[in-house]
């Protein structure tokens, strides 16, 4: 299930508040991955939900 449009416009990345985009690695595993180079993190959505803590991001490989 995508998240809104709306709700993207106004998430930003909690460790260098740039814009983060929707990707869906697959199906199970969609996550909100940080727009800024230097940062990159992927936070994950689980059941719908945004879970933007830092220490539940994945390092950008």
């Amino acid at each position: 299930m995508p998240l809104e449009a709306g709700l993207l416009e106004i998430l930003a990345c909690p460790a260098c508040r740039a814009s983060l985009r929707e990707e869906n690695a697959s199906e199970e595993t969609p996550e909100l991955v940080c727009e800024s180079r230097s940062c990159g993190l992927a936070y994950p959505i689980r059941d719908g939900i945004p879970v933007l803590l830092v220490d539940e991001a994945r390092r950008p490989a």
